[in-house]
């Protein structure tokens, strides 16, 4: 089980503005599947050949995955620059933990996180 839902909403609603005023993470743009509305996301993004994988600390389920899952596409700003991305798909833990860099520290065990989101930049 990832960290706890309810971590989840705190984090949206409090944590993840104050990191979107002081630009702290790279920020994920993407449409809401059901309201049509524009999000954005501060979040982890590593870059693995031809594109991005985030870990999905909160599972599959949060919100701004199921987004984008079911757009097919998001925009990520990262270090200044403006990427698209498209394709994404899960991906199982090996394959992930394989193509993001290796001094990465995975998060602690006892939150049990291991779904991933990998998408590739769009041509």
């Amino acid at each position: 089980m990832p960290m706890p839902r309810w971590f989840a909403q705190v984090n949206k609603r409090f944590f993840n503005k104050m990191s979107l005023k002081k630009d702290m993470y790279p920020v994920l743009t993407h449409t809401g599947r059901q309201s049509g509305k524009t999000y954005r996301v501060p979040l982890a993004a590593y870059a693995v050949d031809g594109g991005y994988i985030f870990i999905l600390m909160y599972s599959a389920k949060s919100d701004w995955v199921r987004n984008v899952l079911a757009s097919g596409t998001a925009h990520l700003t990262i270090d200044g620059d403006d990427v698209e991305l498209a394709k994404p798909r899960l991906v199982a833990e090996d394959l992930a933990w394989s193509q993001m860099p290796s001094n990465l520290k995975p998060p602690p065990k006892f939150l049990h996180v291991t779904e991933f989101l990998k998408m590739d930049l769009a041509s």
